[in-house]
């Protein structure tokens, strides 16, 4: 099988085309084409009066060594890479279960390796099945309503479950085990276009779906989950851990146990650190989420192509270093979505965004964030970060009038420095509701200063992005984990065998995609350790 990449046809081209230029690249008659699969489909939109839709395909050939050997094997030509998942290790005779405590991305796919390879993982989750989740995250949307054992961050699917769903990521993936995070999805009801197009995504509705379909998988491979089951305490001896202790008293007992709680686990980090598991503080970001009218990213992005349906709704990506020394850039850009209340604990706001598959709501959102750093901003240890974040929560949750409701700010008037008194051309989207005031005190001097500065900037880059009657609500403040703990080369804690930190709350992935990743990595980890002794 050949990869023939970088194949470029314009807009509404005809289904033959890329066949043709499949032959034409790899200059051999259609007689010695025998098949071939689309493996990525994206677009350029350089020229925006010419926006082009670009493939990459593997193609299977007549004489695959012979054109290699004619054309030489390059970046457009060469031997497609084997992308098959192959288990590492299979369940020993008699073994004691592991212990997967959250069932989000990375949770999820940790649980769902271990019991493809036997050994019939006990999954723990604080909060509710996805179903139910959804129903208790409805209610602060709806109602105002925060159940802190479920909603955005907590339960079943984790804090993806209500985002983009966004499912590409930038790390370093030799083995190709994002495919195998795909192939899963797919098995379980996502639209198999999630398996070529360059930025997939599915959106929170199909994402229930999937999660249950994941979790009949798994419990069917003898895998058993738990929910309402929070972890109060950990059991270490010797420098091991032994078992978790549930609410209520209940003690599990396991040699192995996966730490994919999310990065909202706050109590969680807060009992490990006091237990002595090792960890430290990490750079995150802060900020609030920007909406502005999707026709407008659109228009900015794709020119006269805007609403080609093979297009769909516009993205962006944009970053500007600042005169104080800072960086802002967007965050979690979610076309055609919704920004939604993201608060775990009572008496805290938090901003986040979402769309779903159509990603045909009527606003754009993204964040826009300022880079931190515990050296700088946040010195006082592993905890730090998380003081900050309650911090500027509760200042979030004061301003919005102490319902749930946001603090919004019209651009023009956060750029100006006065609090909006009235709504322009944009609506926000936020529900329960937002409350206009003045933004600059719901974030530090800093991190209002630099987005003060930036947006001017992103408006040059994107026409209107700094138009005065877009829209800002706060506040961003969970866009990574805010700690790090801290593991080995075997993945396991830097000083407590047997626990395995993982995905995003442990500091170790950052998004769907590369959470999943961290999950199967980590329970290959624990299938070897346990096929080992």
């Amino acid at each position: 099988m050949l990869r023939v990449s970088e194949l470029k046809l314009p807009l509404g081209h005809a289904p033959e085309a890329l066949r043709e230029a499949v032959l034409a690249r790899l200059s051999i008659p259609d007689s010695e084409l025998i098949s071939f699969a689309v493996v990525r489909r994206a677009h350029d939109a350089r020229k925006k009066s010419a926006v082009l839709m670009v493939y990459s395909v593997d193609a299977e050939v007549a004489d695959e060594a012979g054109v290699l050997a004619r054309l030489g094997a390059s970046a457009q030509v060469r031997a497609a890479p084997d992308t098959a998942y192959r288990p590492v290790a299979r369940a020993p005779a008699a073994f004691v279960r592991p212990v997967v405590i959250g069932a989000g991305p990375c949770g999820l796919f940790a649980g769902l390796v271990l019991a493809q390879m036997g050994l019939r993982p006990i999954i723990l989750d604080r909060g509710k099945a996805v179903r139910e989740r959804t129903k208790d995250t409805w209610g602060l949307w709806r109602r105002g309503v925060l159940e802190p054992e479920s909603n955005v961050q907590f339960g079943e699917g984790g804090a993806g479950t209500f985002s983009d769903g966004k499912l590409y990521s930038q790390i370093k993936d030799p083995r190709h085990l994002g495919r195998k995070v795909l192939t899963e999805f797919v098995k379980a009801g996502a639209p198999p276009e999630i398996l070529t197009e360059a930025h997939p995504h599915i959106g929170t509705f199909r994402l229930v779906g999937m999660v249950e379909a994941m979790r009949a998988t798994i419990e069917g491979l003898g895998g058993e989950y738990r929910f309402g089951s929070r972890v109060d305490d950990v059991l270490l001896e010797g420098g091991a851990i032994r078992g978790v202790v549930l609410t209520g008293g209940e003690v599990i007992q396991s040699d192995h146990v996966v730490l994919a709680v999310g990065h909202s686990a706050r109590d969680t980090f807060e009992m490990l650190h006091g237990r002595g598991v090792y960890m430290e503080a990490k750079p995150f970001s802060i900020g609030l989420r920007i909406e502005h009218p999707q026709s407008w990213i659109d228009k900015a992005r794709f020119g006269p192509c805007a609403g080609h349906p093979d297009l769909g709704a516009a993205d962006y990506s944009l970053s500007h270093h600042c005169s104080n020394g800072r960086t802002v850039y967007s965050f979690c850009m979610c076309p055609g979505g919704t920004v939604v209340a993201a608060a775990s604990e009572p008496g805290r706001v938090v901003t986040n965004g979402m769309s779903q598959y159509s990603r045909n709501e009527r606003n754009a959102n993204a964040g826009i964030v300022v880079g931190i750093t515990p050296e700088v901003d946040y010195p006082g240890g592993p905890l730090a970060g998380i003081a900050l974040q309650r911090h500027w929560e509760e200042r979030a949750f004061a301003a919005g009038g102490e319902t749930y409701f946001a603090p919004g700010q019209r651009v023009g008037d956060f750029v100006a420095g006065v609090a909006s008194t009235a709504l322009g051309a944009v609506e926000p989207s936020y529900k329960p509701g937002v409350t206009l005031t003045d933004l600059a005190s719901c974030l530090p001097d800093y991190a209002v200063e630099a987005i003060r500065e930036a947006l001017p900037v992103f408006g040059r880059q994107i026409p209107g992005y700094d138009a005065a009657d877009a829209m800002l609500t706060g506040v961003e403040t969970r866009t990574s984990s805010p700690l790090r703990i801290t593991r080995r080369a075997d993945l396991q804690s830097l000083n407590v065998r047997g626990l395995y930190p993982a995905g995003e709350g442990a500091g170790y992935a950052g998004g769907i995609l590369s959470a999943g990743v961290d999950g199967i990595r980590v329970a290959e980890a624990v299938a070897l350790s346990i096929a080992a002794l």
